[in-house]
């Protein structure tokens, strides 16, 4: 069965989901409204491709710490009907149909929290996830994360043991993504596919001869 690999921020939705988390965070009174300078700033070097993700994890992941999985499941609940469902890209919609319909298994692969990710992509119709794990203990968050992040090279190891684990190869898979962190992941399927590319990732594509694509509302 062939692989459809699609990242999920600004790839399937128009936004970063961990982003706008922190902000429904805010709006509802659940993380200081002093973390989004922070954050914005850390995105910033996310998209020159200079992000450290541990810190900006150890950051995000501060409204978390000791909250219970049940109370965050909730919240990122309400989350995603109201804020992320609206941003999913038609063509996303069209193309997640598309591979379905062909008999393609698709993941989706982010560098977001699981806590997030996972809902986002049952409620897009994908069951196979990775995505950053987030450490419990005694069924509440502790604010850390655990194993290896899903982050540049970390999302082909973490894909290589899932591939392994499934018995599933990269033999004629297509990947998608918007961001030139992703260029390790997209030099590993066997089609590679950029999404609203911002000038970093384009040359690269054009160097690569990758399909560039525009996605839009």
């Amino acid at each position: 069965m062939p692989l459809a690999i699609f990242d999920l921020d600004d790839t399937l939705i128009d936004g970063d989901s961990s982003s706008l988390f922190l902000r429904y965070q805010v709006e509802h009174q659940l993380a200081g409204a002093d973390m989004l300078a922070r954050e914005a700033a850390m995105m910033a070097d996310y998209r020159a491709g200079r992000l450290a993700m541990d810190d900006y994890m150890a950051f995000t992941l501060q409204p978390l710490g000791q909250c219970t999985t049940e109370q965050v499941a909730h919240w990122a609940d309400d989350y995603l009907r109201t804020w992320i469902l609206p941003r999913v890209f038609p063509q996303a919609h069209a193309a997640l149909a598309r591979y379905r319909a062909e008999g393609w298994r698709i993941v989706v692969v982010s560098a977001t929290g699981e806590h997030l990710v996972r809902p986002i992509a049952a409620a897009l119709g994908v069951d196979d996830v990775l995505a950053i794990q987030l450490e419990t203990h005694a069924g509440r968050y502790t604010g850390r994360t655990t194993g290896t992040l899903t982050y540049q090279h970390g999302k082909v190891l973490r894909l290589q043991a899932w591939l392994s684990s499934q018995h599933e190869t990269l033999d004629g898979s297509h990947g998608y993504s918007d961001s030139i962190n992703d260029v390790p992941l997209l030099e590993a399927v066997s089609q590679a596919h950029v999404i609203n590319p911002d000038a970093l990732l384009l040359a690269v594509a054009d160097e690569r001869r990758w399909q560039t694509l525009a996605w839009r509302h």
